[in-house]
C-alpha cells in the first residue's frame, strides 16, 4: 500500500468474489499486495486469484480451512504479534459467513489483536436483495443439519418466522432441502432459489414454494452453492366473532372453567386473551365476570 504510513499489524478480512473476477476490488489487491502473510481457506483457489489479480504469492500463502482453523488461529495471532499483517480469504465471498474466518477472528479479538476487513462480494446479501422478497429485516440460516431432530427444529423455525429468511444450499441437496420447506412453510409462501451468483449463467427463479421447488428439480444440478430465500410467514388470519363463539363453545362444552376457556381459545386462535373472555362472555349470557 502506498502514500501514507506502514499499515499497522492486524488480521485483515478480505472479501472475494463469488464467481466474477471483476469482482475483486482494488483495496482487496492492496492489501493482499501488502500483506506479510495470506492465510486462506484453499490456497490453490487463492493462488489463482492472485495470479489473476497480478500479485506474487512470494511464499506468503497460508492454509487455515475448517479442519485446522482452531490451532492456526494461534499461529496467526503470534505472527499478528510479531508485527505482522495477516490477510485472511475464503473461497468466495466473505470470510466468517458460513465459511471459515469465525474462530480467527475471535481468536485475534480475545488476544487483543487488530482486525479489519474489506468489505466485497457477499452470496447472502446479493441474493436477499436479487430475491425480491422484503429486506429490510431478515434471518441467516446458513447450512441446515442434514438430518434429524436439529433439521426439523431449524425448519419449524423457518415455517414461523415472522422476517424473510435466507440459507445456503450444495447443488446435490437442493430439491431435497426445497421440499422439506415446501412441507414445512407450505407450497404458498413466496420465495426464491438463486444460482451462479454474478457468473454467465446466473439464474433466479421466484414464486410460490412449491412452484420454485418444482422448477429447480426439473432444471437439473447446477454447479455451485445455491441461495434460498424464503418470505415471512403470514400474519394471522382475520378471525370473527361466530369463529370466537364457536371456540368459546367448544372449550366451555369440555367443562372449562371461564378462565381456562379464555386461555384456551386464546391460543387456538391467536387472539388477545381479553377478547377470548369476551367471547366466554357473550356464550354464557353475561352472568360470568373476571376473576
Amino acid at each position: 500500500m502506498t502514500g501514507g504510513p506502514a499499515p499497522r499489524p492486524a488480521l485483515v478480512l478480505v472479501a472475494t468474489p463469488i464467481g466474477n473476477l471483476g469482482d475483486l476490488s482494488p483495496r482487496a489487491v492492496e492489501e493482499l499486495r501488502a500483506a506479510d502473510v495470506i492465510a486462506a481457506e484453499d490456497t490453490r483457489r487463492t493462488r489463482a486469484l492472485l495470479s489473476a489479480a497480478g500479485v506474487p504469492a512470494a511464499g506468503r500463502l497460508r492454509a487455515v480451512h475448517a479442519h485446522n482453523e482452531r490451532a492456526e488461529a494461534r499461529r496467526i495471532v503470534e505472527a499478528i504479534r510479531s508485527g505482522h499483517r495477516v490477510a485472511y480469504v475464503s473461497d468466495a465471498g466473505t470470510p466468517g459467513i458460513a465459511d471459515p474466518g469465525e474462530r480467527l477472528v475471535r481468536a485475534c479479538v480475545e488476544a487483543g489483536c487488530p482486525v479489519e476487513v474489506v468489505p466485497g462480494p457477499s452470496a447472502l446479501v446479493a441474493a436477499l436483495v436479487v430475491s425480491g422478497l422484503p429486506a429490510g429485516r431478515f434471518r441467516f440460516e446458513g447450512f441446515l443439519p442434514r438430518r434429524g431432530a436439529a433439521r426439523a427444529e431449524r425448519l419449524d423455525a423457518i415455517a414461523r418466522a415472522d422476517t424473510t429468511v435466507v440459507l445456503f444450499e450444495s447443488p446435490h441437496r437442493v430439491a431435497a432441502t426445497l421440499a422439506d420447506l415446501r412441507e414445512a412453510c407450505g407450497p404458498t409462501r413466496p420465495a426464491a432459489v438463486v444460482r451462479e451468483l454474478t457468473k454467465v449463467f446466473e439464474d433466479v427463479v421466484r414464486g410460490p414454494l412449491g412452484e420454485v421447488a418444482d422448477a429447480v428439480g426439473r432444471g437439473g444440478e447446477a454447479r455451485g452453492e445455491h441461495v434460498i430465500v424464503v418470505g415471512a410467514a403470514p400474519g394471522p388470519a382475520a378471525v370473527t366473532e361466530a369463529s370466537l363463539d364457536d371456540a368459546a363453545r367448544g372449550a366451555l362444552a369440555a367443562g372449562a372453567s371461564a378462565r381456562d376457556a379464555a386461555a384456551a381459545v386464546a391460543r387456538e386462535l391467536g387472539v388477545p386473551r381479553r377478547r377470548a373472555y369476551d367471547a366466554v362472555l357473550r356464550v354464557r349470557g353475561g352472568d360470568v365476570r373476571p376473576g
